[in-house]
């Protein structure tokens, strides 16, 4: 926001999923519209969601045309733009109608990106915020961009508690499963599922532990790329991959950290300013 200010942009922040974030979008939209418009009958105006992918824009342009037929007591059929939490999904150019008198539509678009990233770092806090695909990229390296920032942050800091916490109630869930006759159905539930709150406990006191004992500087890439090998250690007993597992075993305790970390399990993080992302060795 602040680089876009620098550049005398208008600027305003919104929640694509908060209805009354969208209405204020709305409404100042139409407010503008209306300044440029003052002296011209029947006219429409056509506003282009463009950017990246995986920010919004689609929820923006479905919620702007819900809201807008709404207000404007406007009869017929919804439209939908499609949404999905994976980059890539809109490939065309879809309107809506957002409001009338003036008119006001809105042209949703796929995201846009340069065409390479040779830059293991950007790649990396792209991917961690769902611009590309993780396919594109070695998941360790990504985990190692959540890694970092979790580590320069203070976020870590309300799981303090978690040290001296005795959870009964997951003690006794875990000899719940493991008297259960149905061995199978056991496997599934208990090591597999590391969205079970337990694990995730597990997983957040693994991580307190690493960061409060640490004794080097998280201002020096070296140390931090020892923290970040530490705590992928002490991930694999989080979440019951034997360490034999080699570098299979560090891939699967990324793709389930990373799980952990989008699907808000270990807290909620604003990346816009991040640090340098260390890589170093996955063994």
């Amino acid at each position: 926001m602040s680089y876009f200010e620098e550049q005398n942009c208008v600027c305003l922040r919104v929640n694509s999923h908060n209805k009354n974030s969208m209405e204020k979008l709305l409404n100042f939209i139409q407010a503008h519209t209306r300044r440029m418009t003052v002296d011209k009958l029947n006219h429409t105006t056509t506003v282009m969601l463009v950017g990246i992918p995986n920010v919004g824009k689609s929820a923006i342009a479905t919620n702007l045309h819900q809201i807008g037929r709404i207000k404007a007591v406007e009869k017929g059929k919804l439209k939908h733009a499609v949404v999905s939490s994976v980059p890539g999904e809109t490939k065309d150019i879809n309107s809506f109608k957002i409001a009338s008198h003036p008119n006001i539509y809105v042209l949703d678009t796929p995201g846009i990106l340069a065409p390479k990233y040779l830059d293991v770092e950007k790649s990396s806090k792209l991917a961690l915020t769902g611009v590309i695909k993780d396919s594109l990229l070695n998941g360790y390296e990504i985990a190692q961009c959540f890694l970092a920032i979790l580590n320069s942050g203070d976020k870590y800091k309300s799981w303090m508690n978690l040290m001296t916490f005795v959870d009964k109630s997951s003690a006794r869930h875990k000899e719940s499963l493991l008297n259960r006759s149905d061995v199978s159905k056991r496997r599934k539930q208990f090591p597999t599922d590391h969205t079970q709150d337990f694990i995730v406990r597990d997983v957040r006191r693994a991580l307190y532990d690493s960061i409060s004992s640490f004794k080097g500087n998280l201002g020096s890439e070296k140390d931090m790329i020892r923290l970040i090998e530490t705590q992928f250690l002490a991930l694999h007993e989080a979440f019951r991959i034997p360490l034999e597992s080699g570098e299979d075993g560090c891939s699967r305790v990324a793709l389930k950290l990373l799980n952990l970390y989008r699907i808000g399990r270990l807290g909620h993080y604003t990346l816009d300013s991040v640090p340098r992302v260390p890589h170093g060795p996955i063994d």
